[in-house]
């Protein structure tokens, strides 16, 4: 059934050679990586033949080949993209919260500017948003010392100031931790 320099392959493994000697049922073959191995003459199918159709437990020559393929990893690896909600900023500038601060005194505009920053620490504890920037800017100080005093009174959250790159001094990052215990 094999002669010398038959192309082989192994039904059960994924080793490929050619027939170096037969003796009697054993076969014994040079594989593609270099090694002699002996096979029963039943563990092997003689390759490079396209007219030969044999029949293994029902299926044919290639499929058996087929099975026997080792699958190719895929040359990329497709990440799932999350939707990153971006984080809710909040501008305390009084510009940005009226339109003619005229007339309001120092007093009125801080008043202002930290009950805003409440109704959105309120809202963003209410609505379970894990994480909101609040942008005061530099000046002196006084905005961020109101907001960091009003931070403190609540148990939940914890503050940095922002990332500096994106925001420079001038803004704080509040977490708010949705399941205390």
């Amino acid at each position: 059934m094999f002669n010398k320099g038959d192309k082989v392959t192994v039904l059960d493994d994924a080793i490929d050679g050619v027939v170096l000697s037969v003796k009697n049922n054993t076969v014994t073959i040079a594989t593609t990586d270099g090694f002699e191995l002996d096979f029963e003459a039943n563990e092997l199918i003689k390759m490079g033949n396209a007219d030969m159709n044999f029949n293994f437990a029902g299926q044919n020559l290639n499929q058996v080949l087929k099975e026997k393929e080792i699958p190719k990893p895929r040359s990329f690896i497709k990440e799932k993209k999350t939707k990153e909600t971006p984080v809710p900023e909040f501008d305390l500038h009084i510009e940005k919260l009226v339109k003619n601060f005229r007339g309001m005194s120092n007093y009125d505009i801080l008043t202002l500017q930290s009950e805003t920053a409440k109704r959105h620490i309120e809202f963003a504890i209410k609505n379970r948003i894990p994480k909101i920037v609040f942008i005061h800017g530099v000046g002196e100080g006084v905005l961020k010392a109101e907001l960091d005093f009003l931070l403190g009174r609540y148990d939940h959250i914890s503050f940095q100031d922002a990332n500096y790159q994106k925001y420079g001094l001038g803004a704080t990052e509040i977490y708010i931790k949705q399941n205390p215990k």
